[in-house]
């Protein structure tokens, strides 16, 4: 259970959920944003190969290592007030990020970018489930939740694009920052305060021990894209595994741990985490390489990428909000397992690309692709917080999306190595062949990722109908 301690203004529940899925689409438009300029903003910065893949992966890190810790902190210290200060913290990073002509600060500046969208993100979901009772009333917010986070994928690169076509890159981070700081006004004014009834306290030595394991282990994947074998790739993946090694230990022993390990043991817990990951390792890895290739083997402009890609995220958050349409009886674990097939066939669709292939070939497959991720994110919001214990659902919502980054940071990988691997024809030829291949690959990832929830969930549903039948004896 939860409890509202905070006086303060009362909003409407309707006004909760708006403000925490605006929360949420800011932090993913922060996310793509890059994805359409990623040229003229790494032209202005001179960064090389090196810098431009750091540009694009930087924010990956801050999100992915402070999910957990910031879903655990909203449900102790309070969710909205999580919820506004990670919405400065973005504020103040898109404007320093900006201010400063240089790579490193603008890298540095995205990571801590991160930190403010972890914190909003694992406090929205949070502040829904508070919000908002199981059922029917729950499904429809979390449908509204994964809608926000397709738009802002759908908003983030067109919006960049289009104010970069008519000024500056810098355009879309003082953008960001002025929507972020009223958003958080609005937020202290009208979202009530809320918190885990029985705070479990901070648990430091976790926090910092698991955001350290993740920010290593992903700057390895992003520093290993120019070479697995570099001496500082070896050494980053080997930390790693020392800090995340040592965090199980530390959790294990810890009366306040901020993850419950024991939950690694639920199927439901299990189902909703893997689908994350696929979604992340899937559609999100392929469609933030997607907007680079479009332009770099096809010649497609900055805008016209943008357009498409909208197409799948535009379409994602359609099917997202008619999602609660889908009879009760449907579980949201089949939904998810049904959605990443979908996805599959999406990506799958993809491939057989030739150079040239125009912007119509890309359609089906986008389309398809996009209700199939609006059908997963409607309801991978909604199981990370049932899959978890009453009042934690901030914890539930940081472990789920720390999930979704770390699979979109090691599909991101795994197409860009692929995509740019060298082959015997020109420059253009040797990226489509690498794309078709790309496609197929994270098609075979979330597939594999639905057939294996599909089975999580009747391992649920077969140990559930042994309950019933040993209570019934």
């Amino acid at each position: 259970m939860t409890t509202q301690p905070d006086a303060g203004p009362v909003g409407s529940a309707r006004t909760t959920l708006t403000v925490s899925a605006l929360g949420t689409l800011l932090v993913l438009v922060a996310f793509t944003a890059p994805l359409s300029t990623l040229n003229v903003t790494a032209t202005a910065l001179d960064a090389d190969v090196s810098g431009r893949t750091w540009i694009l992966s930087s924010m990956s890190i801050g999100l992915a290592a402070a999910l957990l810790s910031a879903g655990t902190i909203s449900d102790d210290f309070g969710r909205r007030r999580t919820l506004a200060i990670g919405l400065l913290v973005i504020a103040v990073g898109s404007v320093v990020g900006v201010l400063v002509p240089d790579v490193l600060v603008f890298v540095l500046t995205r990571v801590v970018v991160g930190v403010g969208g972890a914190a909003v993100i694992a406090s929205s979901l949070g502040i829904i489930a508070h919000t908002f009772p199981p059922g029917p009333q729950r499904a429809a917010a979390s449908g509204v939740w994964g809608a926000s986070v397709g738009a802002g994928i759908a908003i983030g690169p067109l919006l960049s694009a289009l104010l970069e076509k008519a000024d500056s890159w810098h355009d879309a981070y003082w953008a960001l920052a002025a929507a972020s700081v009223l958003l958080a006004i609005v937020a202290e004014r009208l979202v009530p305060e809320s918190r885990s009834e029985h705070p479990r306290g901070l648990d430091l030595p976790g926090a910092l021990l698991f955001a350290g394991g993740i920010a290593t282990l992903l700057a390895g994947l992003v520093e290993g894209r120019q070479g697995w074998t570099q001496p500082v790739v070896i050494v980053l993946f080997v930390v790693s595994v020392v800090l995340l090694a040592a965090f199980v230990v530390t959790e294990s022993r810890s009366a306040t741990s901020m993850l419950d390990l024991s939950l690694l043991r639920s199927p439901a817990f299990g189902a909703a985490t893997l689908a994350a990951v696929a979604i992340g390792a899937g559609a999100i890895a392929l469609m933030s390489y997607m907007a680079g290739f479009l332009g770099a083997a096809l010649g497609i402009s900055a805008i016209g990428s943008a357009l498409l890609l909208f197409a799948w995220s535009g379409t994602s958050v359609v099917t997202a909000l008619l999602a609660r349409r889908i009879p009760a009886s449907v579980s949201g674990r089949v939904q998810l397992a049904v959605g990443l097939l979908g996805v599959a066939i999406g990506l799958a669709a993809l491939t057989g690309i030739d150079e040239n292939s125009g912007w119509v070939r890309f359609l089906p497959g986008l389309l398809f692709a996009g209700v199939a991720t609006g059908m997963v994110n409607a309801n991978l919001g909604r199981e990370a917080v049932a899959s978890v214990p009453a009042g934690r659902g901030g914890m539930g919502s940081g472990a789920n999306n720390t999930a979704r980054y770390l699979g979109s940071a090691v599909g991101v990988t795994i197409v860009a190595v692929i995509a740019a691997r060298p082959g015997p024809g020109s420059a253009a030829e040797d990226l489509v062949a690498g794309w078709n291949v790309a496609a197929v690959v994270t098609a075979l990832i979330s597939a594999l990722g639905g057939l294996v929830v599909f089975a999580l969930h009747r391992r649920t549903t077969a140990a559930a109908r042994s309950g019933v039948t040993a209570a019934g004896v």
